[in-house]
Formats: structure tokens, sequence, C-alpha cells
């Protein structure tokens, strides 16, 4: 009597969980080291500048540092350790597909902090024109306005970057290295703003 074999049960995930594509292209990582050195170089060719023109010259004018910078960082430091969070419950998706949605709600969390950390920036930049303190007021106004600015602008890029993941992780379709170069990304980010956030303070 002829047997006929059953093919093998096929694992079914619960309902709204979809595996997440593993690691793939290196293309990621190099675009974003590539764009971290460039930051880099241009962060630094502005210190020398501002260093070089506070000691070439008597017109350095210092002025209160706002009280909210420290809160906004604080904000940003919490945001990538979320981040982190996010990382650590992704590499669960492998062992678990309902790690997805803990994942999902830690970037959630960076995209909010990020967001308070942007806000809070134009709210620096707001008491400091209410104080009178713009950009053309003196050379370290101007140093400032550059810095925080550029920095934030930056940031932004980085928030983008975070609804990116976030969408390709509600698409099942999120790659490691994706998420591991975004959060290389922003962690550059928060350690380029504590670098910014003494530099000013010492300067400033």
């Amino acid at each position: 009597m002829a047997t006929t074999l059953q093919p093998p049960p096929i694992a079914k995930l619960p309902l709204g969980i979809r595996r997440v594509k593993q690691f793939d292209s290196e293309a990621p990582s190099t675009g974003v080291w590539v764009g971290l050195a460039a930051i880099t170089m241009t962060f630094a060719a502005f210190t020398s500048a501002m260093v070089v023109r506070q000691g070439s010259a008597s017109d350095w004018r210092h002025f209160p540092f706002p009280t909210i910078l420290y809160f906004n960082t604080l904000a940003l430091i919490a945001s990538s350790i979320t981040l982190q969070i996010a990382r650590h419950r992704f590499a669960r998706v492998d062992r678990a597909a309902t790690a997805t949605y803990p994942a999902v709600s830690a970037l959630y969390g960076t995209l909010v902090l990020g967001l308070a950390f942007v806000a809070g920036q134009y709210m620096a930049w707001h008491q400091l024109r209410s104080e009178g303190v713009y950009l053309s007021s003196a050379p370290s106004s101007s140093f400032f306005y550059v810095f925080t600015v550029l920095h934030a602008l930056h940031v932004i890029g980085g928030l983008l970057g975070i609804l990116y993941v976030i969408s390709k992780l509600h698409r099942g379709v999120l790659r490691r290295n994706t998420l591991d170069a975004a959060s290389r990304y922003w962690h550059f980010m928060a350690v380029l703003w504590l670098y910014l956030l003494l530099l000013l303070w010492m300067r400033i």
C-alpha cells in the first residue's frame, strides 16, 4: 500500500508579525563612516577657526549660557540609550518574532527624545534672541549659532534615518546592518554634542 508523504508543517508567525531580513550588504555602514568622517572634518575646521578668532581679537563677547542646553543634553543621551535598547530587542527577533514590537516602541522613544532635543535647541536660540544675542551680535554668538544650528540639522537628518528604520521594521524588511548604521550615526551625534557643549561652555 503506497504511503504519501506530507510536507513538513510551516511555522506561522502570530498575526501582524513578520520576519526581518538579516545582514546583507556593507553599503550602509560604509556610507555612514564616510559621512561621519566628513562631519568630523567640518566641525574640526570650525573649532580651529573659533580658537584662532578668539585669540586674535579683543571683541570676543561672553554671554549667559542657556540653561535648557543641559536638559537638551540629557534628552539626547536618553535617546541613545533607547536606541541601544531597540538594537538589543531587535537582535532577539531571530529567537522570538514578538520582539519586533518592543523594538519599535524603543525606536519611537528615540524619535520623541530626538524631537525634544531639536525643540529644546530652538528654545535656546529663542532665549538668546530675547536677550539681544543674535548671529551677528559678536564673533562668539556667531560661532555659537553656527555650531548649534549645524549640529541640529545633522540631528534632523538622523531623525529621518530613524523614521526610515521604523518604516522598514513595520514592513518586516529591516536589515540588521541598516539599524546598525543608523545607530552609529545617532550615537555619533550624541558624542559630538557633548564635545560641542564642553567647547562652547569653555569658550563662551
